[in-house]
């Protein structure tokens, strides 16, 4: 997957003219958001990536393969923070990639201010993916499960 950060982005942006606009447009259009369809092409990209299959990110974040693929699809919208989250870890993805899975979806990023989310953001840095331990870390520290169990 190819990619060019924000900041390299936002560094075109600086020297370009109202006339080159269009220019910019075509040559970075594969690094733009679509909205609709980003989420859904990130999280595929990154999972094919990791050889990680749709199906079994499903399993392992306790979700049906027919409601998770609605989710990811964005053919149903979710307002659940922690399942897109569970979708992420389930995935393996590194912090980097939560945020910006997390902000394609619509979502706030994890925020190391948040206390929750701070221990999230731990885990996910030291590749603890297993959601039942996590839980284990986030009821420690007072705070609720990710897991609906």
């Amino acid at each position: 997957m190819q990619n060019k950060s924000t900041d390299e982005l936002n560094d075109l942006l600086e020297n370009v003219k109202p006339t080159g606009l269009e220019t910019y447009l075509k040559d970075n259009e594969k690094y733009m958001a679509d909205e609709k369809k980003a989420f859904y092409y990130y999280m595929k990209d990154v999972l094919d990536e990791k050889n990680i299959k749709l199906k079994d990110v499903y399993s392992f974040a306790g979700v049906t393969e027919s409601y998770g693929s609605k989710i990811v699809t964005m053919e149903k919208h979710t307002k659940d923070r922690d399942l897109i989250i569970r979708l992420c870890i389930a995935g393996h993805f590194s912090w980097d990639e939560t945020n910006r899975a997390l902000k394609l979806y619509g979502m706030s990023e994890l925020y190391a201010k948040n206390p929750r989310d701070a221990v999230l953001i731990v885990a996910i840095n030291n590749r603890v993916f297993n959601l039942y331990d996590i839980d284990e870390m986030l009821l420690k520290h007072g705070m609720d499960r990710i897991t609906t169990e």
